[in-house]
């Protein structure tokens, strides 16, 4: 999808950002960022990283960044030589009653620095492993068990942001289990916490695969509005592909376990991604590097696969030879070997378990018989190739698992945007 003109002169804050899902989108609909607020140390330098990006394109001359990328300049050096108001909308904070007043300050002083009068929107979804139903099933395992999480309790500072900027709409993302979390309890406070400062608000399931994502991936997002205001939930327009999942593959270069190789093959890119603006002619390809496996797990590797060449069939752990088996546990989890569904038009969630180890997210080519790279990962969360993640290769597959991905922020954010544009209409005839 090819970026939009600079036809809105809309703002945002992204909250919880991540490495930029959310922002992107936002970005690509043409809304300007006044700050992305991330504790993470990984994912807030990716997000000075795309915001360098995004302010080098606009300049026309993407040099400096392509020297970055292909390690021609260190970090520390790409960083020196951009313009310090880029990279000062990323706030690397935690989020606390504590720190609440340095970040308002922050962002108050962006505001005034940047001659914006007002925030139009805020977006963002506090992390969700605390409401997430894997993240509940592993709690009675963990030392801090998920109800005790003061995660759970993060969509209060969220509603901060709300009463102190009082933006026109805002969208809020997170997991389904949102809903269920401790009996509902948390859920139904969400929504009066919200509501009560000052906003009227719906709530739908939406899954990314409608939003032309090859991948399917259930979230609930929020959307709220102010009240005795003409806004409400945008419909946003359904997008289907008909591409497989193979499609984002096709142009990326063979690899056998713990090989890396960051130059494009010689095969064509696909329609969808050059249609989605995943590639670019301007691209440098990054992070196209796997991680090594033993024999053992290349052996099992080759029976997922091989098995769902075969009608489209599951491995279940307990089929496995015995000298191929190493869990004790084989009443739980015995899908813990899954194929990526190349030959579909999605596939299973991307989470951010990748960063453990690769086997629920085995390639579909038994001729590579690996689990997918960083990059195989972004692109399936609909990444363009020019996003490039910082920190290590663990840290990268944690901020690509648990973003939003950028084809489904589109879709939020182009919906948000005809709202504002249909009420600032009528506001003028």
């Amino acid at each position: 999808m090819p970026q939009a003109d600079n036809r809105s002169s809309y703002n945002f804050i992204d909250l919880f950002a991540g490495a930029g899902g959310l922002s992107e989108g936002f970005l690509q609909a043409g809304f300007r960022p006044v700050a992305h607020v991330e504790m993470n140390k990984h994912a807030a330098e990716t997000l000075e990283t795309r915001s360098a990006y995004h302010y080098l394109k606009n300049t026309g001359d993407l040099t400096l960044y392509k020297e970055y990328l292909s390690g021609k300049i260190v970090r520390d050096e790409f960083i020196k030589r951009l313009p310090t108001t880029i990279t000062k909308t990323v706030i690397n904070e935690t989020l606390s009653d504590e720190t609440l007043p340095s970040v308002f300050k922050t962002i108050d002083d962006i505001m005034k620095m940047r001659g914006f009068g007002k925030i139009d929107v805020i977006v963002g979804g506090p992390p969700c492993q605390a409401y997430s139903f894997v993240g509940r099933a592993q709690s009675s395992h963990m030392e801090t068990p998920m109800k005790d999480d003061p995660r759970n309790y993060l969509y209060k500072l969220y509603a901060r942001f709300l009463e102190k900027y009082q933006p026109r709409m805002f969208a809020f993302e997170n997991v389904t289990g949102i809903e269920s979390a401790q009996g509902g309890t948390i859920w139904k406070d969400l929504q009066m916490c919200l509501k009560n400062v000052g906003y009227e608000i719906e709530c739908r399931e939406q899954n990314a695969q409608n939003f032309g994502v090859l991948q399917s991936r259930r979230r609930i997002i929020i959307v709220g509005w102010l009240k005795n205001s003409d806004l409400a939930y945008p419909d946003f327009v359904e997008k289907k592909s008909d591409a497989v999942v193979n499609d984002l593959f096709t142009d990326l270069p063979k690899l056998l376990p713990g090989e890396s190789n960051n130059t494009y093959s010689k095969e064509k890119p696909s329609r969808y991604v050059t249609e989605t603006g995943i590639r670019t002619k301007d691209d440098v390809l990054t992070l196209q590097n796997c991680r090594p496996n033993i024999e053992r797990d290349i052996k099992i590797y080759e029976k997922v696969i091989a098995l769902w060449g075969d009608g489209h069939k599951r491995l279940n752990y307990n089929d496995l030879p015995e000298e191929l088996k190493t869990h004790k546990n084989r009443h739980s989890f015995i899908d813990r070997f899954k194929i990526v569904e190349g030959d579909e038009h999605f596939c299973h969630t991307i989470l951010a378990h990748l960063s453990k180890d690769g086997h629920y997210f085995i390639h579909p080519d038994i001729n590579q018989h690996r689990s997918i790279t960083v990059r195989e990962a972004a692109r399936i969360q609909s990444f363009p190739d020019s996003y490039y993640f910082e920190g290590s290769r663990t840290s990268q597959f944690v901020q690509i698992g648990n973003a939003v991905p950028p084809l489904m922020a589109r879709g939020i954010a182009d919906g948000i945007l005809a709202q504002l544009h249909g009420e600032d209409a009528d506001g003028k005839q």
